[in-house]
């Protein structure tokens, strides 16, 4: 089975259906664990769902507590969708972007999601790529030689031309921005400029064709092909969480290719709303449609 709209189709009346379901959840939960217990590798794909399971939500209440000031003058509706906005100054636009990258990169995420995570891979040969550019796998204790960013990183700047490949720390300034802004500004001395050529500096963010890919960057994506071709053939454990269908190319489908691959590969789908796989890879997988926290407790 790969969903519980599949397991609720074959019950009779709503207390059948909840049994069900609670029933199909444990049983999940046993196969994941075995799944863990017995693989000679781990290879975990994360997705923005895991982070936000995590507690690091970009509306509500997390939202207006930070930025009500912006939420008055813009009527803004998300953190996200605000990064976008086209802000007449830099000044305004870096107090904007300093609290943004703050509160997502340098300060800890409220839930134990990635800590739960952790705890269950942490004895296992493991290897991350992750789209999240929050940092959180590295705070939590996963080792940094086995982590793959490929989307960017929030606390990192670049050229925003960019005149050369090479990012930059930016937790200092930030902090700084942080402590002096006045008025949804910062003092002009702070807006970050490029140490080569000027220009102004901007996120490493994957957004187009200006996103730099640094000596950092390669060196994580040689050491993730490396784990993937050393265990080729092996008990592999595909376990993806909480990826959406904005990039599946990055994830999704490398690990639905991988699984084809592998006759002894399992390939573990957690999602809320969204965990599936191909038809011909339901006798390798185990899909979960839930809350990865509330799941990863399960297990």
């Amino acid at each position: 089975m790969c969903s519980k709209t599949k397991i609720m189709k074959f019950t009779g009346s709503y207390w059948d259906k909840t049994e069900t379901i609670h029933s199909a959840e444990t049983i999940h939960s046993a196969r994941v664990k075995l799944a863990l217990e017995s693989a000679d590798a781990v290879v975990i794909g994360a997705g923005a769902g895991l982070s936000a399971s995590a507690g690091f939500t970009y509306s509500g209440k997390r939202f207006e507590e930070n930025f009500p000031d912006f939420i008055k003058k813009y009527g803004f509706r998300d953190m996200y969708s605000a990064g976008f906005y086209p802000y007449k100054t830099l000044e305004e636009y870096w107090a904007y972007w300093s609290r943004y990258i703050f509160i997502n990169r340098y300060q800890n995420a409220p839930k134990s999601v990635y800590r739960d995570l952790f705890n269950l891979v942490r004895d296992k040969d493991y290897f991350v790529l992750t789209t999240n550019v929050d940092h959180c796998f590295q705070k939590e204790g996963f080792d940094k030689q086995r982590l793959f960013y490929t989307q960017g990183d929030y606390g990192l700047w670049q050229c925003a031309r960019p005149c050369h490949h090479k990012t930059y720390d930016n937790e200092a300034i930030v902090k700084k921005m942080i402590a002096e802004q006045e008025n949804m500004r910062i003092p002009a001395r702070l807006v970050p400029h490029c140490p080569v050529c000027g220009a102004p500096m901007s996120m490493n963010l994957r957004a187009d064709h200006t996103f730099v890919e640094d000596d950092g960057w390669h060196a994580a994506a040689g050491r993730y092909q490396k784990f993937i071709h050393s265990h080729e053939g092996q008990n592999v454990l595909y376990l993806e969480l909480d990826v959406g269908s904005n990039t599946p190319g990055i994830i999704k489908y490398p690990f639905w290719q991988m699984t084809a691959a592998n006759p002894n590969a399992v390939y573990v789908c957690i999602n809320y709303g969204e965990a599936e796989c191909p038809k011909e890879l339901e006798g390798q997988s185990i899909c979960m449609n839930g809350d990865i926290g509330e799941v990863l407790k399960q297990i």
